[in-house]
């Protein structure tokens, strides 16, 4: 039985199927045709496998280069005037919640600081048939009226997605957005993108606010945290929106008008980042996304091993993406063109590709010195493309606190490889679990920072 409309309507956009047969044998010829030229000719297999990696290693980082320089554009653009109240339409909040107990508080709080009228609010806080102590903690508070908790009953698979996907049923707003348990979003973030729906044209279906986090500055980890976010939200997805590319959008703080959002069956329960993947298949349906001036801060992981859990079902997350859009390539270019269908592989692919390419090509280059001439040929190739990638990506975490003026994290992105063996191991970690546990939503706890 189908698990969600996107599955019975549009069955070929789900991650529920792994990998197609094409694509198995695509894969397969891919690994026997290497094997057979590596036996064959391994001195020029070397070569040619090392060039082609470290060619496109360094072409992911040009290509964020160049979207850092787009985005400055987007960050230029004048803001809209805001809407006075009668005109601003019903907005539906959903908050999935999963043994969050400990940040009700602080949840209800952010959410009531929201500037925007109450009889005009339709909040729905989901959680658990099992979550027995998250549903007594949001009783225990008196809610208003603009508030409902929605159970969302037992099934398969349990993730964020399916949650959302049940609360949308009952959502009566003509906009809607999702916020995470931690977030504290700008209290004129709704106005804000009220606004920006209204001077829009309907072919804009989602508005993407910027996020970082309110412990930045706590420790290493969530300074190199702090750099990631950055540099994606206030310059690479800016930098997508400028040149027309298919925008995956971040967690949390996705602005919908529903009807676009229902037009496109929801999100795909099964995909562990159903919010990159709504992203291009909004794109696929002829809608467009912008990017809206307003921070939601979130709680960065604070500590190696939960940040491993989150960056893993991300990286997993993008495979997946990737995977569902891969199924039929032709398709892909006729929808987005040559520009969108080159970002999407530098993008999207892009993110969990350079995971795996840097320590391989450290691998290759380590294993040239060792077996032939020093910087003889394909190690003198790689050293260029690892040196020429790393510095762009360097250089692309520093840059990112322009706009933040946060100038005082950024000498923290010269540790940027120190942080990245740490993405290729959450990568590792991500590809086990594509072929053992796809479906699998690693629970990121949260309220543990000590500024929560």
């Amino acid at each position: 039985m189908p698990a969600s409309d996107l599955e019975l309507y549009e069955p070929e956009y789900s991650a529920r199927r792994v990998v197609t047969c094409p694509q198995a044998i695509a894969l397969g010829g891919v690994l026997l045709g290497s094997a057979l030229a590596f036996a064959l000719a391994p001195g020029e297999t070397s070569a040619a496998v090392s060039g082609a990696l470290g060619a496109w290693f360094v072409a992911n980082a040009a290509f964020r280069v160049a979207l850092l320089a787009a985005g400055a554009r987007v960050a230029q653009m004048p803001p809209v005037p805001p809407l006075a109240d009668d005109m601003l339409p019903v907005y539906s909040i959903l908050v999935p919640l999963f043994h969050e107990a400990e940040v009700v508080p602080s949840l209800l709080r952010a959410l009531s600081a929201l500037d925007y009228p109450r009889d005009r609010l339709d909040i729905k806080l989901i959680v658990e048939a099992d979550d027995a102590q998250t549903a007594a903690a949001l009783q225990a508070h008196g809610l208003d009226a603009h508030f409902t908790i929605v159970v969302v009953p037992e099934g398969y698979p349990r993730t964020k997605p399916r949650a959302c996907n049940h609360a949308l049923l009952s959502a009566r707003g003509e906009l809607l957005v999702i916020y995470d348990a931690e977030d504290r979003p700008d209290p004129d973030q709704l106005r804000k993108a009220a606004a920006l729906f209204r001077a829009s044209g309907n072919d804009v279906a989602c508005l993407q606010a910027r996020l970082n986090f309110f412990n930045a500055h706590e420790n290493i980890l969530t300074k190199l945290f702090a750099l990631d976010y950055a540099l994606w939200f206030d310059h690479l997805l800016p930098g997508l929106e400028r040149l027309g590319i298919a925008m995956p959008l971040g967690g949390t703080s996705n602005h919908f008008r529903i009807g676009a959002l229902r037009a496109i069956h929801g999100w795909d329960p099964f995909n562990v980042t159903e919010d990159a993947d709504i992203g291009i298949r909004l794109a696929r349906h002829g809608y467009r996304v912008r990017t809206l001036d307003s921070t939601t801060f979130e709680e960065a992981p604070n500590d190696v091993r939960n940040w491993l859990k989150q960056r893993s079902r991300w990286q997993k997350g993008y495979m997946q993406t990737w995977l569902v859009h891969m199924r039929h390539p032709l398709r892909l270019l006729r929808s987005e063109g040559w520009l969108g269908f080159l970002g999407f592989q530098l993008f999207i692919g892009g993110t969990f590709a350079s995971a795996f390419l840097g320590p391989v090509l450290w691998t290759i280059f380590a294993a040239i010195l060792i077996s032939g001439p020093a910087l003889a040929g394909s190690g003198q190739l790689c050293l260029a493309c690892l040196v020429i990638g790393n510095g762009f990506f360097v250089l692309l975490k520093m840059l990112g606190v322009w706009r933040r003026r946060w100038f005082g994290l950024a000498p923290y992105g010269l540790l940027a490889p120190l942080y990245w063996m740490l993405i290729s191991l959450a990568f590792l970690r991500a590809l086990g679990q594509l072929v053992s546990r796809p479906f699998h939503w690693e629970k990121t706890r949260h309220g543990v920072s000590r500024f929560a």
